[in-house]
This record gives structure tokens, sequence and C-alpha cells, in this order.
């Protein structure tokens, strides 16, 4: 048996850019399904709003959106703040999104890529548990941690 974990990530009206972001960070293309597309009429609100969206790579990152309908006000993330104070993250979100990868310059190029239009928690560096850590909430709301795989202790 196995199983797989995708995070389910809720906008408010910003899914389809989150996504296409996301796409150029971590490869993909994104996969879009309006409430449109599923009967709704295009002249309402709303309707070409994500009900059902994800960008999935071969390299095994995937993340699915959708907008929460009604209104587009402050991202869904914003709700929370976090913050890192002597080495210790303070926060007051639900969730963070964690990718790992196997090299530093790997966890780097994805970093380099989603801190545009982010704000750091903390920046991207060698860590007492990692090669490399970093925290940041991205331009959409969302908090990301990366960090490069540690050998398993013996």
């Amino acid at each position: 048996m196995s199983i797989t974990t995708t995070p389910h990530l809720n906008f408010r009206g910003q899914a389809r850019a989150a996504l296409e972001f996301y796409g150029t960070v971590f490869g993909g293309e994104a996969t879009v399904t309006t409430y449109g597309d599923l009967g709704m009429p295009k002249d309402v609100p709303g309707a070409d709003g994500v009900v059902f969206g994800q960008v999935e790579t071969a390299e095994g990152f995937r993340v699915m959106a959708y907008d929460i309908p009604g209104g587009t006000e402050e991202p869904v993330g914003a709700a929370g703040t976090t913050r890192r104070e002597n080495g210790t993250t303070i926060t007051t979100q639900p969730f963070f999104v964690s990718v790992r990868g196997e090299s530093f310059d790997e966890v780097e190029t994805y970093w380099k890529k989603l801190s545009d239009g982010a704000s750091v928690v903390e920046p991207l560096a060698a860590s007492a548990w990692s090669a490399g850590f970093g925290m940041l909430t991205d331009r959409f709301g969302v908090t990301w941690s990366l960090d490069v795989a540690s050998a398993p202790a013996a």
C-alpha cells in the first residue's frame, strides 16, 4: 500500500495565478477547471474561478488549489503570520508547505524563483539540522519551508 499527500491551497480569486507561478518555480503545467467549465453560467460572478487546479511534476512535486466562492478580498493565508525569533519559528498560521530537495543547489533554485515577491521569514542557509533551510511567505500568502534532506541517523 502507498499513500500520497498533496497540499490543497485555498484562494480568493488567485488560484490560477498561484498555480501558474508554482508551475514556473517547480516545473510542470497548471491544470485548471473553472466553475464555468462545470456548468455555472459564464456571466455569473465567479464563474471563471478555479474549482479544481493542480501542478504536478515528474519529480514528485504536486500542489492543488481552488478559489473559495464569493469575494476576492485579502488572500486566505493573510489570516496568520510567521516569523523566526532566536532560532524558533513563531506562527499563527495553521500550516506551511514543505519542500525538501537532495542538494543545496536544487533547493536554492526553487528558493530563488519562489522568493520573487515573497517575504523572507528565514534566509536560505546552512542550519544545525540541514545543509540548507529557509522559510518565506510567497506573494499569495502561502508560507513555504525549504530544506536539504539530511542523511539518516546511523
